[in-house]
């Protein structure tokens, strides 16, 4: 099992920025990729951005290129979400994720451990 732990959500304006933690315990992830989704009420959960564990290849919606930076640390087992730009269609449960092979999907049925998820609402 592995556990995943959000946290940095908040209440930004427009034009603003948050930055998003997720501490993964449970297991080594050198072979894992781990990303982040989000859900707005009344919404598909959507794939955000994805990193792998090794090497650090990214990959991102494009909804969010050019505004998000997905990025690890490997001493603290923390995967990041810089967001940048805010806008209010930003705003949703934020969720990170780990899929248990090096391949960054964009399904979310491809992903096998959860966080409890980080409320992000943007204001206009």
């Amino acid at each position: 099992q592995v556990q995943l732990v959000e946290s940095g959500g908040g209440l930004v304006q427009a034009g603003g920025s948050l930055r998003l933690s997720c501490v993964a315990f449970g297991r080594a992830f050198s072979r894992y990729s781990m990303g982040w989704f989000r859900q707005a009420p009344g919404k598909e959960r959507e794939f955000v951005a994805g990193i792998r564990w090794s090497g650090g290849s990214t990959y991102y919606a494009d909804s969010v290129k050019g505004r998000f930076t997905i990025s690890r640390d490997y001493a603290k087992n923390t995967v990041y979400l810089e967001m940048n730009n805010l806008k209010p269609e930003d705003t949703a449960v934020y969720y990170c994720a780990v899929d248990r092979t090096p391949n960054i999907g964009t399904m979310a049925y491809e992903y096998d451990y959860w966080g409890q998820g980080t409320q992000v609402t943007v204001s206009s």
